[in-house]
């Protein structure tokens, strides 16, 4: 069956429904995509605190270094905020995300002409939820980069570590790293669905030559896993200077960006801990779209890319 007007839809586009539907098929695919690459996080992190120690170390040199220092579950420390805070994050972040896409690029005031203005629609659209989505996640953040890489060990996981971490530091000790965090993850966001957006675009016209609702599932699903890994790989470049700082400051190896910044060096934020983050992004974010998009087929929608509208086709 072709993937434009689908039969069976649980719902219309566009309708409180559709952004339920995005909703959950945000949460399960960051959720499930996050836990799976959490040994290769805890070995990011503790790379990213403890650079001395993991300097010039391979990604399995690293992992076997844990293994022996601190047995095979530090491996899998964190992975209950992953779990949760990632679900919650990416619930928000690609519901939210095709909400305000529709809300501005209906708004004639702003853009009279989607078209003209389609990089801004995404840059506006994909920062919106990424505001909101790291306000959900950034308690979640804080207990897991702790729970990864303090010694000695701050808490065994989430359930542990949220009523410790409130004790010892208040609640502004969940929001600590919430600047940084914007800082690494709205360049990123806009960076990678505009990419997304942008690649579909063009595999469309220019690389198939077909309408997306004239290809096949297996056919969109490809699509949108080949944009999927370019707007991961490109966004990583991106948000790797704050992605160190966030690290920085939540382990308390800093008290400000600033002094985050200088401790770890200019030319440090662009490069530690990279290949290891390209490593782990791409991958990860083609199989959130790849989860995401599947949801969206199972229940009759098209899949991502370019505006939905509710009556028209193409």
């Amino acid at each position: 069956m072709k993937g434009g007007g689908v039969e069976g839809k649980v719902c219309e586009e566009l309708s409180g429904k559709y952004y339920g539907v995005c909703f959950v098929g945000g949460m399960v695919s960051a959720g499930i995509t996050h836990v799976a690459i959490t040994p290769l996080d805890v070995l990011k992190v503790n790379m990213q605190v403890h650079p001395d120690k993991y300097k010039g170390s391979s990604i399995i040199c690293g992992l076997a270094t844990l293994w022996k220092e601190e047995g095979p579950y530090s491996l899998c420390r964190g992975w209950s905020s992953k779990l949760f805070g990632y679900g919650l994050q990416g619930g928000f972040k690609f519901g939210l995300y095709e909400y305000f896409k529709n809300f501005y690029s209906t708004d004639d005031v702003f853009f009279a002409n989607y078209n003209n203005n389609k990089t801004l629609i995404f840059f506006l659209s994909s920062s919106s939820s990424q505001i909101i989505a790291d306000v959900a996640l950034s308690p979640f953040e804080a207990v897991k980069v702790r729970v990864q890489a303090s010694h000695p060990l701050f808490a065994k996981g989430l359930v542990d570590g949220f009523p410790l971490l409130y004790r010892t530091e208040g609640l502004s000790g969940f929001y600590r790293g919430l600047v940084p965090l914007w800082a690494r993850n709205l360049p990123y966001s806009m960076i990678m669905f505009s990419t997304f957006e942008h690649s579909v675009d063009i595999i469309y016209t220019n690389i198939i030559q077909r309408r997306k609702q004239d290809c096949s599932k297996p056919q969109q699903l490809g699509v949108t896993c080949l944009a999927g890994y370019t707007a991961g790989a490109i966004g990583t470049l991106i948000s790797n200077p704050a992605d160190n700082v966030v690290s920085t400051l939540y382990n308390k190896k800093a008290e400000s960006a600033m002094q985050a910044v200088k401790s770890i060096g200019f030319p440090n934020l662009f490069t530690r801990s990279l290949p290891l983050r390209i490593a782990l992004v791409g991958p990860v974010v083609t199989l959130q779209w790849f989860f995401y998009d599947t949801i969206k087929l199972l229940c009759g929608l098209p899949t991502s890319g370019g505006l939905a509208r509710p009556e028209a086709g193409g």
